[in-house]
């Protein structure tokens, strides 16, 4: 059923992700401006906002009027439309992909917008009772706290990197030339042009609708050495400041719509985009690094395809180790992944992170001539996530 649903080609953008406390993204409801934004993506587009039908957002950061969800976002881009809201940590931005293809794919609408975001600058903190504990309330930071705890193992995040680093028998040395090749890749990218293509400038205005400044860039990146990197004290084995990602602000969109609205939407009608399948595993206790790679190998087996299949691949790796452990599981060349970047360079703002992953392996493989995509990443709770897509004409 998946394969009735495309995503009309161009039809997509993203925020650069400034990194946590780096812009005045800081300032600003996250949901106001990814909204805004989306409009105004679909304009430079030539999407009216007339086309669309329905609307499937992801967050994973409390932010004011999310009780409202997908209607309220709605009526920030001008337009009043249904919808909801998805949540599933770092696998989010995939997700709400895959929801938005599922709604078309089952006939209840032509054009699905999917538009995910996250803020994890001053995200807010909770104060939620606990009856059942000697503390009346327990308060709770939404974002650092849950990264630095996993209530069912007591472990970090961090510590899973480490956990499946020694599993794997990981070599340091590997893992630092690893992350090095990833910033060159990233800078590569944008010394070409590419990242202009689907990364898109964006003001960022008050509730009252002052503008406070523009995103234009990926704020906070900058190139590192080898040197620098053998520097760094491990944090837990192969784990360090400089091989793993960054928390960071942004926004990323996209349309899906049935096989008949495409030649209405698409910039290159010529050219279709369908998810092929998609797959979830959920692996042992705190040792998340390795869940990407056996949801592929569950994907794989399932649809027959295999890694000399693929025209491009890309994940969303929170660790470099990530893809040291996926190169080793599935006897792949990490060399050959990530071409165009990742968010291990360019940071993690959660809910749009896959999502831009998605758009930037589609730009990709049109360029060159169409082929499968497979794109993948872990979430929270060891989860892996993987689909397929695949772009013809």
């Amino acid at each position: 059923m998946l394969g009735e649903a495309r995503i009309p080609y161009g039809t997509w953008g993203s925020s650069y992700f400034p990194a946590w406390q780096t812009s005045a993204l800081a300032e600003v409801n996250i949901g106001q401006f990814a909204g805004e934004s989306m409009a105004r993506i679909m304009g430079l587009r030539g999407v009216p906002k007339s086309e669309l039908e329905y609307l499937v957002i992801g967050s994973t950061v409390p932010y004011h009027w999310k009780f409202w969800t997908a209607p309220m976002i709605a009526s920030l881009m001008g337009k009043r439309l249904p919808g909801f809201h998805i949540e599933q940590a770092c696998a989010t931005g995939l997700q709400a992909i895959i929801q938005g293809a599922n709604e078309v794919a089952i006939g209840s609408h032509d054009v699905v917008g999917v538009l995910t975001f996250d803020r994890t600058s001053d995200s807010p903190v909770g104060v939620f009772p606990e009856r059942r504990s000697y503390q009346r309330t327990v308060p709770i930071a939404d974002v650092w706290d849950n990264f630095g705890f996993d209530p069912v193992t007591g472990q970090a995040m961090l510590n899973t990197g480490g956990n499946a680093a020694r599993k794997y028998k990981l070599d340091r040395r590997e893992v630092d030339d690893l992350t090095f090749h990833r910033y060159e890749q990233y800078f590569n990218a944008k010394e070409s042009g590419f990242l202009d293509r689907v990364m898109v400038p964006l003001d960022l205005l008050t509730v009252q609708g002052k503008k406070l400044g523009t995103i234009d860039a990926d704020l906070g990146v900058r190139m590192i050495t080898r040197e620098s990197l053998a520097a760094q004290r491990e944090l837990d084995t192969c784990v360090t400041s400089g091989t793993q990602t960054h928390a960071s602000d942004g926004m990323a969109t996209l349309l899906v719509c049935n096989k008949d609205r495409v030649a209405d939407l698409s910039k290159r009608p010529e050219i279709q985009i369908s998810v092929v399948a998609k797959a979830e595993v959920r692996v042992n206790p705190a040792f998340m690094p390795e869940a990407p790679a056996m949801a592929v190998k569950k994907l794989l087996d399932r649809t027959g395809l295999t890694m000399d299949d693929m025209a491009v691949v890309k994940d969303h790796n929170p660790f470099a180790v990530n893809d040291a452990i996926f190169a080793k599981v599935l006897d792949y060349d990490w060399r050959e992944m990530n071409k165009t970047g990742c968010s291990l360079v360019w940071g993690h703002p959660q809910g749009p992170t896959l999502t831009r992953i998605v758009i930037e392996a589609l730009e990709e493989a049109v360029d060159l001539g169409g082929g499968y995509v497979l794109v993948f990443g872990c979430a929270a709770g060891d989860v892996g996530i993987a689909a397929v897509l695949k772009v013809e004409g």
